[in-house]
């Protein structure tokens, strides 16, 4: 199962995706304004170019679990992202992925470090046996 990941930023939006077996992650791109219909379509784009078949958003939570401004922000941005893939949407604790993204360094944007992070936890998450 191939997923693609996103660290939703108003500004700029990191992208990561999976190898086919949903075992390594590795960043992909930047997308710029990713709220925006331009940005929405671009996102979009990826996914079927990526050939996704789920999209995981951070959800960014705070210590204490509690949902902030931020997060209602994200929840308004997959509103609008959804309807526009044929793939599940669903979201993922993202904490301190930005923080781990920037301690690893790399070549890509720090957004799309983030977003490997971020699909990195989720897919480890993922394999643990029930």
């Amino acid at each position: 199962m191939r997923v693609l990941a996103l660290d939703y930023g108003a500004a700029r939006t990191g992208v990561a995706v999976s190898d086919a077996t949903g075992t390594l992650a590795r960043p992909l791109t930047v997308v710029r304004r990713a709220g925006t219909a331009l940005g929405l379509r671009e996102l979009a784009e990826i996914v079927r170019r990526e050939q996704a078949d789920l999209v995981i958003v951070g959800l960014p939570v705070s210590l204490d679990s509690r949902e902030h401004g931020q997060a209602r922000e994200v929840r308004s941005f997959i509103a609008r992202l959804a309807p526009q893939l044929d793939v599940p949407v669903a979201t993922y604790d993202e904490r301190f992925t930005t923080k781990v993204a920037a301690d690893r360094g790399g070549a890509a944007g720090i957004d799309a470090r983030a977003a490997a992070v971020l699909l990195e936890d989720y897919l480890r998450s993922a394999a643990r046996p029930a």
